[in-house]
């Protein structure tokens, strides 16, 4: 093969990244904005926040091929940090700016990724029980849930939306209802249409138009800001950066720290291992991902954001999948889906702020269900209602019981009291039972 022919097959593949980057960015800035709304810091915070992480971590990531950026997991652990913030926390720090301390519970948790990499603990993944995981996801979940309902019917102490609480529901019943419909739609017309154009992305737009053209008196999103120029983006990290650190505060924001750094670590590391599993499949090599490598690049990432006030992340699952199936095969698409998220901020920045707040509701929904575990749930009923011979592998009355229990204890307490007690609970019953779908449930 001659040196032209080399160089055209690798432009032909720098140029075959640029696909899947733009089709998984929309998906991209939509969560974003969407994540970003949800924690109390605004679209623009949460969009800024999905275009540098996917920059930083696929740029400096253990996982080749990837796409990390604000998650479900991470976010709802910032709405609880954010409100424990707005409800009194910093009473005895009356000095204390609640943004500040905002960044600095999210640069610490940074600085604390990039710990348990330098420590080399990334191998320690394969220890939580995937019941346990299937407990906390289906917690983090029933919090969405509760959240925006919250929000839609002001229950659980939150403010309504602005506008007739009967409009807002239906904004978000029918941003719901097009984000289950419109795949479906789209797959019959053509399965690259269905890909390039993101269901979710096609929904906010639909409902917004809508929304504009039959003039709706209803809340809008706020962005939280904007940016025109690089003396925007300076005054905003000047307005942000963490500047008090004394050992009080730090002992103050210990436990949301712990909180997040343990959902980064399992957000970002079970991805890594889906991921790896299914670039062996489509491409028949093994693709490894260095594990601490990672962390440490999260880490980086989420320090990073909190200079600005943005939102935590972690490897993100859908959108790590959805660029593999567009066909991503270098580390420069991961980069590339940071670098149009960005790009599409800038554009866009003026139109978000016409959509409709219930519109997010409808999509955090749908992020509630995507990220609720169902499988166990199934393969339970099965055995409940007899029809266990077409289910190879069942959750017993114990499994059932540590899920349930895990979901619980996430929803009412937190995720680390959770994790950390179920697991225990789980090699207990493991070593004194001897359950066969316990034995199996670290596989």
């Amino acid at each position: 093969m001659t040196a032209k022919t080399r160089q055209y097959l690798n432009t032909d593949r720098v140029l075959q990244q640029l696909l899947p980057a733009l089709t998984v960015s929309f998906v991209a800035i939509s969560l974003g904005a969407a994540f970003g709304v949800l924690s109390g810091r605004g679209a623009l915070a949460g969009i800024l926040s999905a275009g540098i992480i996917a920059l930083i971590t696929a740029a400096f990531g253990g996982t080749r091929i990837q796409c990390s950026g604000p998650t479900a997991p991470m976010t709802a652990v910032t709405v609880l940090l954010v409100t424990a913030v707005g409800s009194g926390l910093l009473r005895d720090h009356p000095d204390t700016d609640p943004d500040r301390f905002i960044n600095l519970v999210l640069l610490l948790t940074g600085l604390t990724l990039i710990v348990v990499s330098l420590f080399r603990l990334g191998r320690f993944i394969r220890l939580i029980p995937k019941l346990v995981i299937s407990g906390f996801m289906n917690g983090i979940a029933v919090l969405i849930w509760v959240g925006e309902i919250g929000s839609l019917f002001g229950l659980g102490g939150k403010t309504p939306y602005l506008g007739n609480i009967l409009t807002n529901l239906s904004i978000t019943c029918l941003t719901l209802g097009l984000i289950f419909m419109l795949p479906v739609l789209l797959r019959q017309i053509s399965a690259r249409l269905n890909s390039f154009f993101p269901a979710t992305l096609i929904a906010i737009v639909i409902v917004t138009l809508l929304s504009v053209f039959l003039d709706l008196d209803v809340q809008r999103v706020s962005l939280g800001g904007s940016i025109e120029s690089l003396m925007d983006l300076q005054n905003m990290v000047i307005s942000q950066l963490p500047t008090q650190w004394s050992f009080a505060l730090i002992l103050l924001a210990a436990p949301f720290v712990i909180q997040l750094t343990m959902l980064a670590y399992l957000d970002t590391l079970l991805t890594s291992l889906v991921v790896d599993r299914k670039v062996e499949v489509m491409h028949g090599h093994k693709d490894i991902t260095k594990p601490n490598q990672e962390l440490c690049a999260q880490g980086i990432a989420n320090a990073t954001v909190s200079l600005f006030g943005g939102i935590p992340g972690a490897q993100a699952t859908i959108r790590s999948v959805l660029i593999l199936n567009e066909g991503a095969t270098m580390r420069l698409a991961g980069v590339l889906v940071g670098v149009f998220v960005l790009i599409e901020m800038l554009i866009f920045q003026d139109l978000i702020s016409l959509i409709p707040q219930a519109v997010f509701s409808g999509v955090l929904l749908k992020v509630g269900y995507d990220v609720f575990d169902w499988v166990p749930l199934r393969q339970y009923c099965y055995q409940v209602l007899g029809q266990s011979r077409t289910q190879p592998r069942l959750v017993s009355h114990f499994g059932m019981a540590l899920i349930i229990g895990t979901t619980l204890v996430t929803v009412l307490i937190n995720l680390s009291v959770a994790v950390i007690a179920f697991t225990i609970v789980f090699y207990a019953i493991r070593r004194f039972l001897n359950l066969e779908d316990l034995r199996e449930s670290l596989d």
